[in-house]
């Protein structure tokens, strides 16, 4: 059974940084897609990153430049790095695995499990 627990979120002020953090128990994170998806309040959620076995990441397009995700198979945990943060990156943040892919892990729904996030906040 595959357990996602965020954590890292928090308040910080514009252009400030965040590292977030998703550990997971049993899965091991080098062989299967990976991802980072945020929902703001009245909006949809919006995928933020991915990352595949080969550790090959992708991003939407707002967070380009900005975010970084990468993960450590030894502590079983996926991170996202968020630097200059911005008012609409203000949103919970959640992780999500999918053991059926190993590439082309998609942006969009449809991870089979999920976390329960962690909230960012940015003023």
């Amino acid at each position: 059974h595959v357990q996602l627990v965020e954590s890292g979120g928090g308040s910080v002020q514009a252009g400030g940084s965040l590292r977030l953090s998703c550990a997971a128990s049993g899965y091991t994170l080098s062989s299967y897609c990976m991802a980072w998806f945020r929902q703001a309040p009245g909006k949809e959620r919006e995928g933020v990153a991915t990352i595949n076995s080969l550790n090959t990441t992708f991003y939407g397009d707002s967070v380009k430049g900005r975010f970084t995700v990468s993960k450590d198979t030894a502590k079983y945990t996926l991170y996202l790095q968020m630097t200059n943060l911005r008012p609409e990156d203000t949103a919970m943040y959640y992780c999500a695995a999918d053991p059926s892919r190993a590439y082309g892990c998609p942006l969009r729904d449809g991870y089979p499990y999920w976390g329960r996030g962690t909230q960012v906040t940015v003023s």
